[in-house]
């Protein structure tokens, strides 16, 4: 029985006016939560919520950037713009359609770049679904003009190697440029634009004055061994075969990235950005099906590697998958940049066979002297842990609703940005919450301009500042 579950607060929607009562019974760590039911720790407070807009309702939600007043949130089908000035009362500004999966996103000045990892038609934001097999079909990067929130405007495409599931923006060290670095992977022989073995990433240079001349300047091979191979097992208990990178995260304060490789996760050198290096290489055959994404601790010393055990379509926050799978393994990092293992975190409460739970995005709450981390679970909700003792993480916090419709459904990401916690939500539109706790008080007074959260910025400890951003 988790001790946050008994402290808990499990809040029931009743009747067509969704009126909100307290329960008097508390939950137990193996209950279910009803369906529109909302459950969350006594320091978590549900802020706010805004549903997709009219035109994104049939897609579902992914990544979020921030810049200033605004958050930007991806959905398969577009993208939306937010003004969050106010958190507790954030509005709608606009939101463009312009489909194409995933469209994880990034923002730099007055650019929003969107990843495109379903192959299409053509480039353009009234394409349709068309086989990676015809030669013809576009899949890459997509490039917006944001400079007026009301009316985005779309105004470049590069194409990439595989498409782009994901990209990080490396900015470069003279402020004339930006670096994107694409990963995708699942190659096919049949596939012309996505050919096998693919063990490589691609990187896209932006003239920042120019941007209509960004285009791919590399693909460096992170694997010439070819990478972990996989056992060829399904799931549940099969590991992937590393074919290229499902995320990576950039530290550029450090210069290193860490790479979720599918099958490995990988340190790197980033000092020059069209040219990163591999340092250090891991894996875990045992328990880690699927090297989704990485985080680096504010030092640089530690990175937790995510696996999505399932692809997030499956439920795998049970008893029957037990503690290990489907969750964050925190690795050291030493001065020689070599990365050992300490331990495993799993959100502490077991969700329903019909809930599609694993691991999946978050980002640092940036507070003075520990390591925690604010994560999207799917239908698990929403997760707060320190990981400051890297072989004992615990949670302190979470939110999280009762089963939805399907089993494909919940979080995408939850990341903390100048004093709240931001939450995608596949179906149910964009959330703020906000945690009340001794341990994360001095989060408050870091700010930031701007926020890409696969680009970690660097937070002043030992005395409250500013957070730097390049």
């Amino acid at each position: 029985m988790s001790p946050l579950r008994r402290a808990g607060r499990l809040l029931a929607v009743l009747g067509a006016a969704g009126a909100l009562v307290l329960s008097a019974t508390p939950a137990q760590a193996a209950d279910v939560l009803p369906p529109g039911a909302i459950d969350m720790s006594d320091n978590v407070q549900h802020v706010a919520n805004l549903p997709r807009p009219d035109q994104l309702l049939t897609t579902i939600n992914s990544d979020i950037a921030f810049q200033g007043d605004y958050a930007y949130v991806g959905n398969y089908g577009g993208f939306t713009v937010y003004d969050i000035k106010n958190p507790k009362k954030p509005k709608l500004v606009s939101s463009v359609l312009c489909p194409g999966s995933q469209m994880d996103l990034s923002v730099y000045g007055n650019l929003l770049f969107g990843s495109v990892d379903s192959s299409r038609s053509d480039d353009s934001c009234t394409s349709v679904a068309q086989s990676a097999a015809n030669k013809a079909s576009w899949e890459g990067i997509r490039v917006f003009d944001i400079s007026d929130k009301r009316n985005p405007r779309y105004v470049k495409s590069i194409e990439t190697n595989c498409g782009s599931h994901t990209h990080t923006l490396v900015p470069g060290k003279d402020r004339r440029n930006v670096y994107l670095y694409i990963s995708s992977y699942s190659p096919s022989a049949s596939f012309p634009d996505c050919q096998p073995p693919h063990d490589l990433i691609s990187i896209v240079k932006v003239p920042l004055r120019d941007p209509q001349n960004a285009s791919v300047i590399a693909t460096p091979n992170l694997f010439p061994d070819g990478g972990n191979p996989g056992d060829g097992q399904p799931y549940p208990n099969g590991t992937s075969a590393t074919s290229g990178c499902h995320d990576i995260t950039a530290y550029p304060e450090k210069d290193l990235a860490a790479g979720a490789c599918m099958g490995e996760g990988i340190l790197m050198d980033i000092r020059n950005p069209e040219a990163p290096k591999v340092l250090d290489t891991v894996r875990d055959d045992e328990n880690f099906a699927f090297w989704h994404s990485a985080t680096f601790n504010n030092r640089g010393d530690k990175v937790i590697f995510t696996d999505e055990l399932g692809g997030g379509g499956a439920a795998t926050c049970n008893e029957a998958i037990g503690p290990n799978r489907g969750a964050n393994a925190i690795f050291d990092i030493s001065r020689r940049n070599k990365m050992t293992f300490k331990s495993y975190y799993k959100i502490p409460r077991h969700q329903a066979d019909t809930e599609n739970c694993v691991a999946h995005n978050g980002s640092l709450i940036p507070v003075d002297g520990r390591d925690i981390m604010v994560q999207a679970w799917y239908q698990g909700g929403v997760s707060i842990w320190d990981f400051s003792d890297s072989s004992h993480p615990h949670e302190i916090g979470y939110f999280e609703r009762g089963p939805g419709a399907d089993l494909f459904d919940g979080y995408w990401s939850a990341y903390y940005y100048n004093g709240y916690i931001f939450g995608s939500e596949f179906s149910r539109g964009f959330d703020v919450l906000k945690i009340d706790d001794r341990r994360t008080k001095g989060a408050k007074d870091v700010k930031y301009d701007i926020f890409n959260v696969q680009t970690q910025p660097e937070y002043k400890e030992r005395g409250h500042g500013h957070g730097h951003w390049w």
